[in-house]
């Protein structure tokens, strides 16, 4: 930074040989100086200059001999000392984030404590595939596919009671006495109670026709020596099976019959088979 003050001294004791020109970085002007300083015209120059920096404002002298000064001046101003704080609030951020990894580095862990097991649910029992398929069979008349079938069903699940009370059906239908017999005092025997099912069932009326089916209701719908398992047939309740499990029978008699003749007229019952369901449905 040049002075003013410093410019107007040099001037006036040695301003004849152009040292204040040197002093001011004018080169050029300050060799001028020297080569005709024994010319007494330069020393008066030397004098003026040296007035006219004494005279002159601190301003008008900077912006003639101090530009660097006046542009690193500006420079300062226009700074945007917004990112200075933006810059010191990012070391601040640093910082506290270093303190917070080295809090944990030296925090001690927790245990990991085993999670405490919740008690293991009741698993769904599964479906028995063989009961339903044993039902479309059956109304199908692929009477001995559904008795095979519920046969089946029964090694999955031998006290169900529909089941047993279907394939008894099955059995009557097939003249199978017997097994229509043991399979119904089963059905009673494992909770079966809708006994009016058993007098009105068409299913059953082969099963009914026969000699034993009184003293088999007598005895409370059980096979003779067993002994009864539920209330007397005069008063018979009406739960029975689950709806969704029993075999539905819903078609009109006139519907039987005329499906009898189709698959009579397909070759699917010879005439003594035709005969023989014709007249379980009409007997």
């Amino acid at each position: 930074m040049k002075e003013k003050n410093v410019a107007g001294i040099l001037a006036l004791f040695l301003g004849g040989f152009g040292v204040h020109r040197f002093y001011l970085g004018q080169t050029g002007l300050g060799i001028f100086y020297m080569l005709f300083f024994w010319f007494p015209v330069m020393w008066i120059v030397g004098l003026i200059d040296a007035i006219a920096f004494f005279s002159m404002d601190n301003e008008k002298f900077d912006r003639k001999y101090n530009r660097e000064l006046l542009y690193r001046r500006e420079q300062e101003r226009n700074y945007d000392y917004r990112d200075d704080e933006a810059m010191r609030r990012m070391e601040r951020y640093e910082r506290r984030r270093e303190a917070r990894r080295e809090r944990s580095y030296y925090r001690p862990k927790k245990r990991n404590t085993p999670k405490r097991q919740s008690a293991p649910s009741r698993a769904k029992k599964p479906d028995n595939p063989h009961k339903s398929t044993g039902v479309q069979k059956f109304k199908d008349y692929d009477y001995s596919g559904a008795i095979a079938d519920f046969k089946k069903a029964l090694k999955i699940e031998p006290r169900d009671v529909a089941t047993h009370f279907n394939i008894a059906c099955a059995y009557s239908i097939s003249e199978q006495p017997e097994e229509a017999f043991s399979h119904l005092d089963l059905a009673v025997q494992f909770g079966f109670n809708d006994f009016e099912k058993i007098r009105e069932h068409d299913k059953l009326a082969y099963l009914r026709i026969q000699d034993e089916f009184e003293d088999f209701a007598k005895n409370g719908f059980r096979l003779p020596g067993n002994e009864a398992a539920s209330a007397p047939f005069a008063s018979s309740s009406k739960q029975g099976m689950p709806a969704e499990e029993e075999v539905e029978d819903h078609s009109h008699l006139l519907e039987q019959l005329k499906q009898l003749g189709e698959l009579r007229e397909k070759g699917l019952l010879t005439e003594e088979e035709f005969a023989i369901q014709k007249k379980r449905l009409l007997g």
